[in-house]
């Protein structure tokens, strides 16, 4: 039996992607009335600036007073979609004292408070939803915390920032030098005016939180990811990543360790073959990978990021809340009962590519050879190119601790014969 009176839904924020939601429950009304089982209203629109709302928006419902709104006793779901950490953590909770459950797209949020919120929403019988905030578009959040909530999930391994992609792709297909493909994602609008969110990783680290935490069930803060930016990355690593048969990627790297004793999360440049199905996502695109005991090896593709497709993971998360309310329930809290601890980055065993500036002279291979098997590190190849007095080597390793290389690196960079470290590039996918 359909329930007549509207499930009412208050809105913070009408940017790019807030405007997109308001245009779509607005114009799917009906469907959404369908899907739901009760009709669906937009009853409030909290904006900081009202002058700047969008052409399409109902001006009558429009409001600064994001506090008052959410504290509406008739309200019965919060989407939230302003970002950032203030005012939005006191404006969601405020919401679940007042009995609303909450839809965010907020990564930074979840990624730093998750844990506080979900205790807040389980408090008061309310649901916290957040497939938008990872990945845009593609269903993510919801089949890691639901459709895999049988199965033992062991990586997850992804591209989840559109703007480094594009980036990097410019990098790889033109041979474009990093500011000159800055220069473009920013005039073709996938760089913000101040990218260093996403080129320093930050972005990229808030959303590996989120997935470490879901996929391994335990509490995984933005604090626990180690984050390296890609604005390092040259035209020359391009160069040696072809010679191997790999291209680059920022990634964001979720794992569970061999002895299932602790997991790691992490976001950095890495060379990638070009068999890894990841190799192949072009422009803005988003993809994770994620290996299971059961599901096997399962890939998730589509577009991350933008007002229409991030609108999109919202009103699939404000479908399944307002059911929930419907049906006088709540969906899947937080599931933390591993409580595996977050290892350090110097624990993570990788390959790596290491380009050393090297003098060329006889006994040079055999000094840096040493050096590694002194610390440990065994070498898979080696590359020697010499010129005029100068030259470069190129080793590849097989799997080492990060904490080993490093020492390594320390130790190379004391030869007199090593006049540089070029560049260390870490090796996934294999």
């Amino acid at each position: 039996m359909m329930r007549t009176r509207p499930l009412k839904v208050a809105l913070l924020g009408c940017g790019v992607v807030g405007s997109e939601v308001a245009r779509i429950m607005t114009t799917h009304a009906d469907d959404l009335t369908a899907r739901i089982g009760a009709p669906v209203e937009l009853a409030g629109i909290a904006v900081r600036r009202p002058g700047r709302v969008r052409a399409g928006v109902p001006e009558e419902l429009v409001t600064t007073d994001a506090t008052a709104l959410v504290k509406r006793e008739d309200i019965d779901v919060v989407v939230e979609v302003i970002g950032g950490i203030e005012p939005a953590r006191t404006l969601i909770t405020t919401a679940f004292e007042h009995g609303a459950s909450v839809v965010s797209a907020n990564k930074a949020l979840l990624a730093q408070d998750g844990a506080a919120l979900h205790a807040a929403a389980e408090q008061h019988g309310v649901d916290l939803y957040y497939e938008a905030a990872v990945a845009g578009a593609i269903p993510l959040v919801r089949p890691l915390r639901e459709s895999l909530a049988g199965d033992k999930v062991n990586r997850v391994l992804g591209i989840v920032n559109g703007t480094t992609n594009f980036i990097l792709d410019k990098m790889d297909s033109s041979g474009a030098g990093y500011s000159e493909a800055l220069d473009e994602a920013t005039a073709l609008g996938y760089a913000e005016a101040d990218p260093t969110a996403d080129v320093e990783g930050f972005d990229a680290a808030a959303k590996a939180a989120i997935l470490a935490g879901i996929a391994f069930h335990t509490r995984v803060r933005l604090d626990d990811v180690y984050r390296e930016g890609m604005t390092e990355v040259t035209a020359a690593d391009f160069a040696s990543a072809k010679q191997m048969g790999c291209t680059i990627k920022l990634l964001a790297i979720c794992e569970r360790a061999a002895d299932g004793r602790s997991v790691t999360a992490r976001v950095h440049p890495a060379m990638i073959p070009l068999t890894h199905p990841l190799a192949s996502v072009r422009e803005a695109y988003n993809a994770v990978f994620i290996e299971a005991d059961a599901a096997g090896q399962l890939m998730f593709y589509g577009p991350g990021a933008g007002g229409s497709p991030t609108a999109s993971a919202v009103l699939g998360d404000l479908v399944a809340v307002c059911r929930n309310k419907v049906a006088g329930t709540t969906g899947p809290g937080e599931s933390a009962y591993t409580r595996l601890p977050v290892s350090t980055m110097g624990e993570v065993v990788t390959r790596y590519h290491i380009s050393l500036d090297v003098a060329d002279k006889p006994g040079v291979l055999a000094q840096v050879a040493t050096v590694f098997a002194e610390h440990g590190v065994s070498i898979d190849t080696v590359r020697q190119q010499g010129k005029d007095g100068e030259a470069s080597l190129v080793v590849v390793t097989h799997r080492a601790a990060d904490a080993a290389l490093s020492a390594t690196v320390e130790a190379l960079r004391k030869l007199d014969t090593v006049r540089g470290v070029a560049s260390i590039m870490r090796v996934e996918g294999e």
